[in-house]
């Protein structure tokens, strides 16, 4: 399964690009929901992967859509009433209210404090969460991250992410004890010059459609703290051996987490 949707996410789009598989996507829609009406309803407005694409269970999902006794309403909650809930188009009688709003996408790792000497890491952050290849952070040595900031995807497995990961800390802790150093952390600078390019790509992903309005991968400030900019192999490249040029190695003494 993680083959299939490597091939589909890292060749196809890659060459093809989203129109045709959009194409395909509503062909498939047509295929499974028979009613216009709820077919309109489940028709997006944006563009394949601007929000979370459902792998796998989609059907499942559509045809859970059709039973008699289920009711798609699209139009947008004024308040919750006494009765239910009131919609732009009237009010929906309701015994139980399941809130299914997500979660917090950018406040990585809290509630945790992460402090380094008179440094903290959410101060450091601030609005925007950003580490060097979503691992490391400048000021803050010794300090290591798993899944952390645009280390995530939308078109791939992130397994694969965790495991490049994975293979590049375990090598950067065998470079800390071969050189006997009491500390590594990364350099300002690259971290700086990493996502300036990180975020510039991104600025013209699909991602950035909507700019400030509809994708949850967005912040207040309009960056994007979430996703990886390229591709899995690309990543995969990239943390294949870190490069010590990239790092302050630290002597016994120093401050560290």
């Amino acid at each position: 399964q993680r083959l299939s949707v490597f091939g589909v996410a890292e060749v196809f789009l890659k060459f093809f690009g989203t129109n045709l598989l959009r194409k395909f996507l509503l062909h498939r829609l047509s295929e499974i929901v028979k009613d216009p009406e709820l077919r309109r309803k489940l028709t997006p407005d944006y563009p394949v992967g601007f929000k979370r694409v459902l792998i796998g269970e989609s059907n499942s999902f559509l045809r859970a859509l059709q039973k008699p006794n289920v009711k798609l309403e699209t139009a947008g909650i004024v308040r919750v009433v006494e009765q239910g809930i009131e919609t732009k188009s009237g009010v929906i009688e309701a015994d139980v209210l399941i809130c299914s709003t997500g979660f917090s996408t950018t406040s990585y790792v809290a509630p945790m404090k992460v402090e380094c000497g008179d440094a903290d890491l959410q101060s450091y952050w601030k609005t925007t969460p950003r580490a060097y290849l979503g691992m490391v952070v400048p000021g803050f040595p010794n300090f290591f991250l798993i899944y952390g900031p645009n280390s995530n995807l939308g078109h791939n497995s992130i397994i694969f992410m965790i495991e490049c990961q994975v293979n590049y800390l375990v090598q950067l802790l065998k470079t800390k004890r071969k050189k006997q150093a009491a500390t590594v952390q990364v350099r300002e600078d690259v971290t700086r010059g990493f996502n300036a390019k990180l975020q510039g790509e991104l600025a013209d992903s699909v991602w950035a459609v909507g700019k400030g309005n509809k994708s949850w991968y967005m912040n207040d400030q309009g960056l994007i703290t979430q996703n990886w900019s390229g591709t899995c192999m690309r990543y995969w490249w990239q943390t294949l051996w870190p490069r010590t040029q990239d790092f302050d190695w630290g002597t016994a003494g120093q401050s560290a987490l």
